[in-house]
């Protein structure tokens, strides 16, 4: 899918036409910059790296600054790549968020917020005994048994267990595209979409 690189600002609200309060996420998308063309010839694929938001010099590599010297820009802090692109473009080239329309729909990727290391009450939505969840002594809000003893004398794969949660990529598709502002590279979303305030997010869409 052709898309764009962006952060996430924050959430907010909007009317509709009949008056209903939508809850809305603000995105800053783009400008981003074309800093590699992928082709069948050379890679094996067709795609566009795509290059967001400047970062300095002193924190690239030697390696990164040519990649970029390359391709005529400055250093980029978020590099990705997209496919199916249908118009060509060439190394340099700046794509903004004029790309999305009002009223269209778009898939939003993200790194969810990290939780550290989290029980199965919290991480799976395991309940206490009687889902009683205060008052409880050593063993209501444990995950119980977890096996067999003889056989299979493991812990199968995929057993829901307490562990790390969150800091993940996740994806939440066919997200309404509200309003566009492209003099502040501003976009307004029906919904939600993962991350914190800042984080780094891929908008995406089936077309450009």
């Amino acid at each position: 899918m052709s898309g764009l690189i962006g952060r996430k600002i924050g959430m907010t609200s909007l009317f509709d036409e009949n008056g209903k309060n939508l809850p809305c996420t603000v995105l800053e998308v783009g400008p981003c910059v074309v800093t590699q063309v992928k082709t069948e010839e050379v890679d094996g694929y067709k795609a566009l790296q795509l290059g967001y938001e400047d970062k300095k010099d002193k924190q690239t590599t030697k390696a990164q600054a040519g990649h970029f010297k390359k391709a005529g820009t400055t250093p980029k802090r978020k590099v990705m790549e997209f496919k199916y692109f249908r118009k060509d473009y060439e190394v340099g080239d700046q794509l903004t968020v004029e790309i999305f329309k009002e009223g269209e729909f778009v898939d939003v990727s993200g790194t969810s917020k990290g939780k550290g290391f989290q029980g199965v009450v919290k991480r799976h939505g395991f309940k206490g005994v009687g889902d009683a969840t205060h008052g409880q002594h050593n063993r209501l809000r444990a995950p119980g048994s977890l096996g067999a003893s003889s056989y299979p004398s493991r812990v199968f794969k995929g057993m829901r267990m307490a562990g790390r949660m969150g800091n993940e990529k996740v994806t939440v598709q066919n997200l309404k595209v509200l309003k566009v502002v492209s003099e502040k590279n501003i976009l307004i979303l029906k919904g939600a979409v993962p991350g914190p305030k800042n984080g780094f997010v891929s908008v995406e869409k089936y077309h450009d």
